[in-house]
């Protein structure tokens, strides 16, 4: 079920009814209400993989139990890994078999060996890179003593399957999460207006700004022999916009629904474009994931710790496994080594903690020295993207050739005459409301005129909205 569907606009209002005025006794009977509403919102896109996500709830709600009563550190080690391999097990093989498999065979054929084997029509569940490892942090916070496992069962259901957030994140800990389900959960308007505000701001980006984006970013990726590098240029640009709102629209929506329940869920996105470094930027996008690799990877590697060498060590891995999570295919590979390439001058020259605050704090615009690191790490980010977006390393290495060759034909571009006249100013509308706005967790938060002002946003959501197809959102295929 699409946030940005018909049936998602039916199914929240009729959810939110019983779970207050129904439900809103028996906590209990409420939270078993939320995983009857998460399992019925997951099904809506294919119900038979509903063992999934129960399956996985079993294993790790009996290991948690498990790893409280074992003393024994070898057979704690045993239950963590456990909990470890059905989970990336489930994982491995509904997204990297075949991959894997195409990989295995190709590397013999280089070597003169030909190999037949025979690839699987392997259905990707939605969601399972998420929910895979809310769940297993759960484990891992267990194993290492820094979380009580739960005796409730139907909350940790909840927990792991709680629909808001359950196909696209945030991946949330359960340290902030599960204990939101043991407190009974009393009606707020002031957090459901603010919720209901986050959701028209999520929609804003995903089907103002994405979608409109994604029918250049379609077209120009797709046909890109046929377009100068102006054009070429403008489809990288476009589909910077395009994850960004698509993305992080899903967050506030997510964040924003799970505020209409009484739920807090942390932020996902802090206007990463306004980053001055590319260290700043990955702390300001998807940070749920970022902070999970950092917790769970990065710093037991050594992280920061050690010689230079095994520092580098670390970074390389943290963003080659982070790439490899987004997706069967080498171009998510190149893209997070390219990513760990600009990181190393700052790892190196000691300068990956140099902006921790908000760009221009206090301020109302930045200075040239700003400007000129927000331009270069946008730069940055934009060529990174085409390796993200293209269908495989060659493609993108072939974009990004003729972007260089520097060709412009303004008359071929001046045939998408949503662009000259819609697109960037849109673009423009958002970047400048976010830049006003970029201490606050959304833009309708803390502002002025907030009625007038979300008024405002719901009619540049009916003018300028994509309606014509119901795009998916991207992350769903992660």
């Amino acid at each position: 079920m699409l946030f940005n569907s018909l049936d998602f606009a039916i199914f929240l209002p009729i959810v939110f009814v019983i779970y207050w005025f129904v439900f809103n006794k028996n906590l209990r009977l409420q939270n078993l209400f939320i995983v009857f509403a998460s399992y019925v919102f997951y099904g809506w896109w294919d119900w038979r993989f509903l063992f999934l996500i129960l399956f996985s709830s079993l294993v790790d709600y009996v290991v948690g139990i498990a790893l409280a009563k074992q003393e024994v550190q070898v057979k704690r080690k045993v239950l963590l890994w456990i909990s470890i391999v059905v989970n990336l097990g489930f994982l491995g093989f509904f997204k990297y078999y075949n991959f894997f498999l195409d990989s295995f065979t190709t590397a013999f054929s280089f070597f003169g060996t030909d190999i037949q084997a025979r690839s699987l029509s392997i259905i990707l569940p939605v969601g399972i890179s998420f929910y895979t490892f809310q769940t297993l942090s759960y484990t891992i916070d267990v194993y290492k003593r820094q979380l009580k496992p739960t005796k409730d069962f139907i909350s940790f259901a909840a927990f792991v399957s709680f629909f808001p957030q359950l196909v696209a994140g945030p991946i949330e800990r359960a340290s902030n999460l599960l204990p939101q389900f043991y407190n009974k959960r009393n009606f707020n308007s002031k957090l459901a207006i603010d919720g209901f505000r986050q959701i028209i701001w999520g929609l804003f980006k995903k089907i103002v700004i994405a979608d409109n984006c994604a029918q250049f970013t379609n077209d120009i990726f797709n046909n890109y022999t046929d377009y100068s590098s102006s054009t070429l240029f403008l489809g990288a640009f476009y589909f910077a916009f395009q994850i960004y709102g698509d993305f992080s629209g899903y967050s506030d929506i997510a964040i924003g629904t799970s505020k209409l329940f009484g739920f807090n869920l942390k932020q996902n996105f802090a206007t990463p474009y306004f980053s001055r470094d590319i260290a700043e930027f990955w702390r300001r996008w998807h940070i749920s994931l970022s902070t999970w690799f950092r917790d769970y990877v990065y710093i037991p590697l050594g992280g920061s710790r050690g010689s230079k060498g095994n520092q580098i060590r670390n970074v390389f891995v943290i963003f080659i496994v982070s790439g490899f999570w987004h997706g069967a295919n080498w171009t998510f590979v190149v893209w997070g080594a390219l990513n760990a390439i600009y990181f190393l001058p700052l790892l190196l020259r000691n300068k990956n903690r140099s902006h921790t605050n908000v760009v221009a704090e206090n301020r109302k615009l930045p200075s040239v020295k700003e400007v000129f690191q927000m331009i270069t790490t946008f730069g940055l980010i934009i060529f990174a993207w085409v390796f993200f977006r293209s269908e495989n390393v060659e493609k993108a290495w072939l974009y990004l050739k003729r972007i260089f060759e520097f060709s412009i034909h303004w008359n071929e571009q001046l045939k998408f005459k949503r662009f000259v006249f819609e697109i960037i100013p849109l673009i423009g509308v958002l970047v400048l409301i976010e830049w006003f706005s970029r201490q606050e967790e959304h833009p309708l938060k803390n502002v002025k005129y907030p009625t007038f002002f979300t008024f405002f946003i719901i009619m540049l959501i009916v003018v300028f909205g994509s309606f014509s197809n119901i795009h998916e959102f991207i992350y769903f295929q992660f």
